[in-house]
């Protein structure tokens, strides 16, 4: 699903005596609002000292002309820009495995009613099948799409990451891939492709363990899951970095805006909206760990030129930016190891809340969210057969001892039926 995320957010300029470089020599400034004058009373002796004065003079002719923003005598770049690289990579490898996923479908061989038969190989699956213009369930589950019972049952837990790089369609993946491009580069830029590729990777794991929690019927894929979680870190980078930003209160408010919109379109049917609720609950919490920045008044000593001091010594970070960095890091790590506990046990979410599923599609006249078919899989796991019937998002395990096919397929059908 598509996010629109133009947000112009700017940097409030410093305070007077914040981040301002002074040259140290004869007549330097001690503070910004008063710019430095060449000494009456002690004229320069030799050379040198008339090249200090001239480029003093020169400087603060430059920087009156200049405005409120040149104030300084140098220019100082608060924050670093970094070259985006790493999410149009991210783009175009979802490309090359929705591509790989298409040549493995082969639909002429399976089908005799493909769209766009003159693809090849490369055609979509019928319409009524798969709607968005993709490969069949059974490609996307052979390529590591999110089945539940392959992940508790068959120690697949890599699908849980697999899952975010696979997408049901042409549409899915040209709609999460604008998301991305519009998102994720503009936080590149901002803070650099480790942390941004971090986010990203453990975002869509958090919603990839929310979906499984809850939803245990079918496949899931796509990298929605991740993209909250940047959407996400946008809203907790703007809160713990609030003291930078001039039009803070519009941000804000446009932030909670594309969140609840974009939500809100989770909750239609076949949406998988919990791994969109995980990824950004995730992404939120991962934006205080990554996404902190120094405030102002905090010149770092390394990229302070030579021969210049500077006027304030402010520690480099509040501490309520370090209070959320702390609490962040501790309910990421809680989360995450209690949800992977739940997931291995079996545990399925949907039986503990009776009103959760309405997080990821409330019913009304036009459409039913009752539309997944109630089936039965028989497991081995630790040298028992176990039925797992699974109808409408619950599963039940039920342990098999001695009965034949017949018998299975009855009890499959006595059960699902309830």
């Amino acid at each position: 699903m598509g996010m629109d995320s133009r947000i112009e957010i700017k940097v409030t300029n410093p305070k007077k005596v914040d981040n301002v470089v002074h040259p140290v020599g004869q007549g330097h400034a001690t503070s910004a609002s008063s710019p430095p004058q060449p000494s009456a009373s002690s004229p320069p002796t030799d050379g040198r000292g008339r090249q200090q004065q001239q480029a003093l003079e020169e400087g603060l002719r430059h920087n009156r002309g200049r405005g409120r923003q040149g104030r300084g005598l140098i220019d100082y770049m608060p924050f670093k820009t970094w070259v985006p690289w790493l999410i149009p990579g991210f783009v175009i490898a979802n490309v090359v495995v929705f591509l790989i996923s298409m040549f493995i479908n082969n639909c002429p061989k399976n089908s005799s009613s493909c769209v766009g038969r003159f693809l090849g190989r490369f055609s979509f699956q019928p319409m009524k099948e798969n709607p968005l213009l993709g490969p069949s369930a059974d490609t996307l589950e052979k390529m590591g799409a999110l089945d539940v019972i392959k992940v508790v049952h068959k120690h697949q837990a890599w699908r849980l990451i697999s899952c975010i790089w696979l997408h049901a369609g042409v549409f899915h993946i040209l709609a999460n891939m604008l998301s991305l491009l519009f998102i994720g580069i503009r936080l590149e830029q901002e803070f650099g492709f480790v942390r941004i590729g971090l986010l990203y990777l453990f975002a869509g794991f958090g919603g990839s363990l929310m979906s499984a929690l809850f939803i245990q019927a079918g496949i899931s894929v796509g990298a929605s899951g991740a993209l909250f979680g940047l959407l996400g870190s946008m809203l907790s980078e703007l809160i713990t970095n609030w003291t930078i930003y001039a039009n803070k209160l519009a941000a804000l408010l446009t932030l909670i805006f594309i969140v609840v919109i974009n939500l809100a379109v989770g909750l239609l049917p076949h949406v998988d909206n919990f791994a969109h609720i995980g990824g950004f609950i995730s992404g939120f919490l991962l934006g205080f760990v990554f996404l902190i920045r120094p405030q102002f008044g905090y010149v770092s000593k390394k990229h302070i030129p030579t021969g210049y001091i500077v006027t304030s010594n402010k520690p480099k970070h509040k501490p309520y930016q370090y209070i959320l960095w702390l609490v962040s890091m501790i309910l990421l790590v809680l989360g995450f190891t209690f949800g992977l506990i739940l997931l291995f046990r079996g545990v399925n979410l949907n039986d503990q809340c009776s009103w959760c599923h309405y997080m990821s599609c409330v019913p009304t006249k036009l459409w039913s969210c009752k539309s997944q078919q109630a089936y039965c899989v028989s497991i081995e796991y630790q040298n028992q057969l176990n039925l797992t019937c699974i109808s409408n998002g619950k599963s039940s395990i039920y342990n098999l001892s001695g009965e034949s096919t017949s018998q299975v397929q009855q009890l499959c059908t006595k059960l699902c039926s309830r």
